[in-house]
């Protein structure tokens, strides 16, 4: 079939896709954004973002103009392109083990549009030797394989994939000089690897972020426990002392990614490993913790409590995973009527923040959005502040 794509991603209206999609489209490549979102498509083809992306609407809407992008709600498009990155979420079960079978079953669904000549890349998350069943999926045939995985931060994807090195794994010469040849144009810096050390390092690298989030956290309860500041704590240890420097803040560790990374090597070390776990009870446990406290000072039945921020994390619009709905399930639990705000979120049953603050005997921080920096609190409102955001 005429190739009449550069690149088509697969999943290209997601957060990993649709970033990737626009910078290449951004570099003159012709990319096709495939994927079965109608709503996604429906605002990308009017040239604007369905979700915070910092820097990506000015380049969508160039691209668009220049006729470099494409959406395609049909998976004949990836027949068409020289190039398949595959952009597909990896969720966990319910028992915490990576759902293999359904991106397996997606790969053989597929595989009639795909050829030997095209180069794939996957971008996704996946476990250990994952890639080697997507190959043997595909069956007989020369085919061009790699794994590339994603390292963006989301919300700052366009700025950091042309800062961040591409790690380019294959199983064959081709097949990296071709990946390698392709991500050259948006990144400076080519990490080659074995297909194993690649799948490895991705879910080594958002592992150790979240141990990091959860060696945090527990200090900060243990400081909570002995009357301590923990942010006063934190400045002493990392203030001129580069050993200490990579200590984070406290607060919730969230979002599609962190945690589900650290299950899927948990699952293929015989769910041997311990600290992803114990970093799992610390920091899936913060929002308990925060309410036994609230619950040793006063009946919260008789308290209106405010949450300021649902987004997973700071400055975005994403509420996937976010632990501030759990804190939100185990307040409503426990007699608590709440109100509940975010800056980026559109909820209908969401409330300003003016509101929380004026009507609110207790308000949490849940995300430490920049808009809540500096706020005004009344003295009589206790305000729990992991981020040490609001002071």
């Amino acid at each position: 079939m005429k190739k009449n794509f550069d690149i088509c991603v697969v999943g290209g209206l997601g957060h990993v896709g649709l970033p990737l999609g626009i910078v290449f489209a951004s570099k003159g490549f012709k990319v096709c954004l495939q994927d079965i979102n109608k709503d996604s498509a429906e605002i990308v083809k009017k040239g604007s973002m369905p979700f915070v992306e910092y820097g990506a609407e000015p380049l969508l809407k160039e691209a668009l103009e220049k006729g470099n992008l494409s959406i395609s709600l049909s998976h004949e498009s990836i027949a068409q392109s020289k190039h398949v990155i595959i952009c597909l979420g990896t969720p966990i079960d319910e028992f915490m083990n990576p759902k293999t079978k359904q991106f397996l079953e997606f790969i053989d669904s597929t595989k009639q549009y795909l050829d030997p000549s095209q180069t794939i890349i996957i971008r996704s998350s996946v476990a250990p030797r994952t890639c080697e069943q997507v190959l043997r999926t595909l069956g007989k045939g020369d085919w061009k394989l790699c794994y590339c995985p994603e390292r963006i931060v989301q919300g700052y994807a366009v700025k950091e994939l042309e800062k961040l090195p591409q790690i380019v794994a294959g199983f064959s010469q081709e097949a990296v000089e071709s990946a390698s040849d392709l991500f050259k144009n948006v990144s400076s810096t080519i990490i080659k690897t074995t297909m194993d050390e690649a799948e490895m390092a991705k879910l080594f690298s958002n592992s150790w972020r979240y141990l990091q989030f959860a060696m945090a956290n527990q200090f900060y309860m243990i400081c909570e426990d002995l009357g301590i500041n923990y942010d006063k704590v934190r400045f002493a240890m990392v203030d001129g002392y580069e050993r200490a420097s990579q200590i984070p803040s406290a607060g919730f560790a969230a979002g599609p990614c962190l945690l589900k990374d650290t299950m899927q090597i948990s699952s293929i070390y015989n769910n041997g490993f311990l600290l992803g776990h114990s970093a799992m009870m610390i920091n899936e446990g913060l929002p308990n913790y925060l309410v036994s406290k609230l619950r040793s000072k006063y009946d919260l039945k008789d308290k209106l409590v405010g949450i300021l921020g649902m987004a997973f994390k700071a400055n975005v619009d994403d509420i996937r995973d976010s632990l501030s709905f759990k804190l939100l399930k185990i307040l409503k639990f426990h007699g608590a009527k709440v109100l509940c705000s975010d800056e980026f979120v559109s909820d209908p049953k969401f409330v300003t923040k003016e509101e929380v603050l004026d009507k609110c005997d207790i308000v949490i921080i849940g995300t430490p959005h920049d808009q809540y920096k500096n706020l005004k609190v009344k003295e009589s409102c206790e305000v729990i502040d992991l981020w040490n955001v609001v002071l």
